[in-house]
């Protein structure tokens, strides 16, 4: 193997790049080699595969109202962010991401009852394709407070194309007036775990 030692690599005149390297070929640093990106600020372009996209983050517009213990879809309608497009907010209110791989799904879903002794139990409930995957269940019935924020994540495996996540809660509450509340209380978001 060869050493070429030089001080400044640049481009032939009449040309913008310089390529190292060829095809199926890598490129390797020796040990203790300090790669610096921060030098004149360079611009880094990084491929589809790198980027934790697509990813979203969606809250309730308002305060939803729900039946006494019956498991329900939370509407989270209003987005965050969708760097792709991949979050319906207006009527399934569910993620289907366009690229395969690994997701990390995580939720915050505050359940409401009408008064502190009435209260009962509630939970958030992770579905994948209509399947249950992490039920995040708190019966209250000894110690009732008024409602309780209800957090549950995990990762799943998305196939890019069909694969849908959707967020769903019941709260049991004495008084028939359950409620999840929106604002900073209840979120739903996921983004795509690279080199997994």
């Amino acid at each position: 193997m060869s050493t070429l030692e030089v001080g400044t690599i640049s481009p032939i005149s009449g040309s913008n790049d310089v390529t190292l390297g060829g095809s199926s070929k890598n490129i390797k640093f020796a040990s203790g080699t300090t790669v610096d990106f921060s030098t004149n600020t360079p611009t880094t372009t990084l491929s589809a595969t790198m980027k934790m996209v697509p990813a979203f983050e969606a809250k309730l517009s308002g305060t939803q109202s729900v039946s006494n213990n019956t498991l329900t879809k939370a509407a989270f309608a209003t987005e965050n962010f969708d760097t792709d497009g991949c979050y319906d907010h207006s009527s399934n209110y569910r993620f289907t991401p366009n690229l395969a791989g690994k997701y990390f799904v995580y939720a915050q879903l505050y359940v409401d009852g009408a008064a502190a002794a009435n209260f009962n139990d509630g939970n958030a409930v992770i579905r994948k394709n209509g399947s249950t995957i992490i039920d995040g269940l708190k019966n209250m019935s000894n110690n009732p407070p008024k409602g309780m924020a209800l957090p549950v994540s995990c990762v799943l495996d998305m196939n890019g194309s069909s694969d849908y996540v959707e967020i769903w809660g019941s709260c049991g509450d004495a008084s028939g007036n359950p409620q999840f509340l929106s604002g900073a209380y209840s979120v739903f978001g996921s983004y795509r775990l690279i080199g997994a």
